[in-house]
């Protein structure tokens, strides 16, 4: 059986704002296509911690980018796949749901069990969460922290419980 898949946004998961600039959290700005995101170190050390567990999958607006400036960035496993989106990130294509399901049911397809950490959902992806034939677990991101070690934690727990 394939390893259950774990899809990284990264706006609000991994590159973090809203934070106190008094008192940022650990981590350090990049400039991505000429845009300042300041990047969790954090996140990143917790990530290349599932790597060898999990199939970590760049689920975000920066599709292809992912990995042409993160594993450099923070040190985080070059050659990840990555989500294509079709449309655009604020227009929902398909009736009001979340605008990355469709490429997530086209990678996954419905019997992969898969974690999503996201700081964005929405009710639709509550619902299509609980309507999935394979185990599905989203974790929030609240996007002044990022990705945590509870959040590690739970994607863990949550893969033992398969």
């Amino acid at each position: 059986m394939d390893r259950p898949l774990v899809l990284i946004d990264i706006d609000g998961v991994i590159s973090l704002f809203g934070f106190d600039a008094a008192q940022p959290p650990p981590g350090r700005f990049v400039l991505v296509d000429g845009i300042p995101h300041f990047l969790s170190a954090g996140a990143a050390e917790l990530f290349g911690g599932l790597h060898d567990d999990f199939e970590l999958v760049w689920c975000s607006g920066w599709e292809d980018r992912a990995d042409e400036y993160l594993p450099f960035a923070l040190g985080l496993p070059a050659g990840l796949h990555h989500l294509t989106f079709a449309g655009s990130a604020s227009a929902s294509p398909n009736e009001g749901r979340h605008w990355k399901l469709a490429a997530i049911d086209a990678y996954a397809g419905p019997d992969r069990p898969l974690a999503w950490i996201d700081d964005q959902f929405d009710d639709s992806c509550h619902h299509w969460a609980r309507e999935r034939r394979a185990s599905t677990e989203l974790v929030a991101t609240d996007p002044a922290v990022g990705f945590t070690a509870q959040h590690a934690a739970r994607v863990r727990a949550w893969a033992t419980a398969l």
